[in-house]
């Protein structure tokens, strides 16, 4: 019996996969907050952040998306068909490491034309190389660790993989606290290099346990790079948001590009932990649509996006009406000025226009790769979406600077998530958008009502220290969310919280 088939097991997967995930994305936050009390917002901390594209930009490509998608299968035929994965290993990982120690050395190489082209007006271009250079390292070691993660998830051994942002962002924070006195802001940009190492680190001995060490063949390329092109288009064009954010805040106000990285990363928090949901129960989306049932693939990504819709709404309305608070309890010590707070809440309010679409575009774009060819259908879809992005900031930036530049990522995204749903009406899952009117309603009328709530109980409580204010209102916000859900549609709420993962319904 697989792991499949075997609910217990399989569910306590999920569950250390959840736990470990979460624990990664909660260090990540952690990193973050550590950066903005250390260097503020400032030349020193807009010239890592310039320099963190790279490792931004490999993780989606190499970790989450391309490398599983096309891996997972393959170590998985090869165990299918009794093959030996030693043998799978020995001719494709020399090839792909060759090319990951390539591209590496050029981005270091290249770290100069890198800075000028993503950020010409920086303030501190050489700062930005240097950083470069060193997070360069990571499109090998994010490229190793995705590998040894589809290996080992072929095997269903889950915990190493999901535990290497844990490993990563400990090896940041370690290396910013230990070195940040001596080196400044390099010392986060070794951190990402020494976080990569362990990323590898983490899994290496769990991948000799399962696979073993390869054993010695001639290198041949397995690896179908027709199947990776439009998962590497639609992970690099996703991740296009950022160029345009650092491109054009470069030219910028200094600091304006870490309030908006800041900001971002805040109103991000909830919608990376809904997606979660998205991941755990990823498996069993590749199961329905791989067997034909398009009614058991439809239930899965609805009952996601119901679930996951949720948890982001009910945050987003948090994040709307306690900006300043949010930011100031969390980011305002150290070199973080009380300036800085203003404008990276301001700048948050706006981004979180933006965060449900962020979150289907997570969910949904599983769909289009649960198939042996994946189709191109989600990057031509951001395309369009980054085009709408760069075009609106590029004609908003001289009105409303920075704000027109998360106000234009908010827009490009939503349109990518609505093409997107559009597009559900394929075989595989056979959803169209008049399907998701009533889970679009029952998500409406709870956000609504907890953020008219927030609005009123908001100057009542208004004298309260900050960490007061935003717990009680916090509070208030939910118990309306939750009656209101219960009110406006309970069958809906109560069968999605009993049924999931399964995803079956009455």
């Amino acid at each position: 019996m697989t792991l499949a088939t075997r609910p217990g097991v399989y569910l306590r997967a999920a569950s250390i996969t959840a736990v470990l995930v979460g624990m990664g994305s909660l260090l990540g936050f952690g990193r973050d907050l550590l950066l903005a009390r250390i260097f503020g917002a400032s030349a020193a901390s807009d010239a890592f952040l310039v320099a963190w594209m790279v490792p931004e930009t490999a993780a989606p490509l190499l970790i989450e998306g391309a490398m599983a998608f096309l891996l997972v299968p393959l170590f998985s035929r090869a165990l299918e068909q009794g093959d030996d994965v030693r043998q799978v290993v020995a001719e494709t990982l020399p090839t792909l490491a060759a090319a990951l120690m390539a591209i590496s050395a050029a981005a270091a190489l290249g770290a100069p034309w890198l800075v000028e082209s993503l950020a010409p007006g920086i303030a501190d271009p050489g700062l930005a190389v240097a950083c470069t250079r060193l997070t360069s390292v990571t499109v090998l070691m994010f490229g190793l660790a995705g590998y040894l993660s589809a290996a080992l998830r072929a095997h269903q051994s889950f915990t190493a993989p999901a535990a290497i942002y844990v490993a990563y962002n400990l090896g940041i924070i370690a290396f910013i606290v230990v070195l940040h006195d001596v080196l400044g802001v390099l010392a986060a940009a070794l951190g990402v290099m020494a976080g990569g190492v362990a990323m590898v680190a983490v899994q290496f001995p769990a991948f000799v346990r399962r696979v073993g060490l390869p054993r010695l063949a001639a290198c041949g390329v397995l690896i179908p790079l027709g199947a990776f092109a439009p998962i590497a288009a639609f992970s690099l064009l996703r991740q296009g948001q950022v160029f345009v954010e650092r491109f054009l805040g470069s030219s910028l106000t200094t600091g304006s590009i870490s309030q908006m990285n800041y900001a971002q990363k805040i109103a991000q928090v909830p919608m990376v932990l809904s997606l979660i949901v998205a991941t755990v129960t990823f498996p069993r989306l590749v199961r329905s649509v791989t067997a034909g049932d398009t009614a058991a693939a439809r239930r899965r990504i609805v009952g996601d996006l119901e679930m996951a819709g949720l948890m982001v709404l009910l945050a987003a309305t948090a994040l709307v009406v306690f900006a300043p608070e949010i930011v100031r309890v969390l980011l305002e010590q150290g070199a973080f000025t009380e300036a800085d707070t203003a404008a990276t809440a301001y700048f948050m309010r706006v981004y979180t226009l933006g965060l449900l679409g962020q979150t289907v575009v997570g969910v949904v774009c599983r769909v289009y790769f649960c198939t042996a060819r994946p189709t191109w259908f989600p990057a031509v879809a951001m395309t369009v979406g980054l085009l709408v992005t760069g075009g609106t900031a590029a004609v908003a930036v001289p009105y409303w600077g920075a704000g027109g530049i998360a106000a234009a990522n908010a827009a490009g995204i939503t349109l990518t998530a609505l093409i997107l749903l559009a597009g559900l009406g394929v075989p595989e899952v056979g959803l169209s958008l008049r399907a998701l009117v009533p889970t679009a309603v029952h998500l409406a009328l709870p956000t609504v009502a907890a953020f008219l709530t927030g609005i009123l109980i908001r100057p009542y409580l208004a004298g309260l220290p900050a960490i007061t204010l935003l717990v009680l209102g916090a509070a208030l916000m939910a118990l309306v969310f939750c009656a209101c859900s219960a009110i406006t549609g309970p069958k809906e709420i109560i069968r999605m919280m009993q049924t999931w993962p399964t995803g079956d319904r009455a």
